[in-house]
């Protein structure tokens, strides 16, 4: 499995209870027919960050780690099922923060979408905006929910209030400055997956691998496409210092970009 896929599973996961059934459909839809371009660069930047990789091309490996050590005096067999089982907690838990990037991502990329098109100005008795609305706030609330505890908590809240600044003032900008606004999302929200994937195997973003936040950025034109056309295949450490560990100190502020700056932001 992908990492793509493994994103889009717990995604699933995140949103199972969710009723009545056709909000779930609507959701579940929105998150099959999804790029997971977000969640994939978050698997992707916690394995830049340490010696192993986390799902890609169908396999999965683990650093030790990852492993909570075994008895050693427990038969080899006995050990190795601990170390596994350790190992496939900690991946379920990793891509179910790639996840909680995901959701929040759709949920705003459907909000902007629906303050774009405005479909209640014309009321024709379709509950249909009605059911994004609420299938918006959900999304972002169970996106929460997963990153809740952990410290790129502080950054999804910084993402969703640099959103509905920039959505605020795209209202009043330009045809011709609107899309840059519109853009710093999907900047802002890849910034958030590489800093949850840091966070996820206990790491520090270096200025190089935060910058790719703004390098994918500039590829696109629109929303996210397909994660592997966008998303760098990152080789295993490669951000990584010597031991496995990025730079003590090592600066967690954003490199600069080409994000649009709110009045707010000063």
């Amino acid at each position: 499995m992908d990492r793509a896929e493994t994103c889009r599973r717990a995604a699933y996961d995140a949103i199972a209870d969710v009723e009545p059934a056709a909000l779930y459909e609507f959701i579940t839809t929105t998150l099959e027919n999804a790029s997971m371009a977000p969640g994939a660069l978050t698997l992707a930047s916690a394995g830049a960050l340490t010696d192993h990789t986390y799902v890609h091309n169908g396999s999965e490996t683990h650093a030790r780690t990852d492993v909570t050590h075994a008895d050693a005096s427990a038969p080899d067999e006995e050990r190795a099922g601990s170390e596994h089982a350790s190992s496939d907690r900690h991946l379920e838990g990793i891509a179910h923060h790639a996840a909680g990037v995901q959701l929040i991502y759709e949920g705003l990329r459907l909000t902007r979408s629906l303050a774009h098109e405005e479909p209640w100005t014309e009321f024709d008795g379709d509950s249909h905006a009605d059911l994004e609305i609420l299938a918006a706030d959900i999304l972002v609330a169970r996106g929460f929910y997963l990153l809740a505890r952990t410290d790129a908590a502080d950054k999804a809240v910084e993402t969703v209030r640099h959103f509905g600044r920039d959505q605020t003032l795209r209202a009043s900008a330009s045809d011709a400055d609107r899309p840059a606004y519109d853009a710093n999302l999907e900047r802002d929200v890849l910034e958030l997956a590489i800093r949850t994937g840091a966070t996820a195997v206990d790491a520090t973003p270096t200025p190089a691998l935060l910058s790719l936040a703004t390098d994918i950025t500039a590829t696109l034109e629109g929303e996210f496409p397909p994660a592997d056309d966008c998303v760098p295949a990152l080789e295993t450490g490669a951000f990584a210092g010597p031991d496995g560990e990025t730079p003590s100190g090592t600066d967690l502020e954003s490199p600069a970009t080409d994000r649009v700056p709110s009045a707010s932001d000063h």
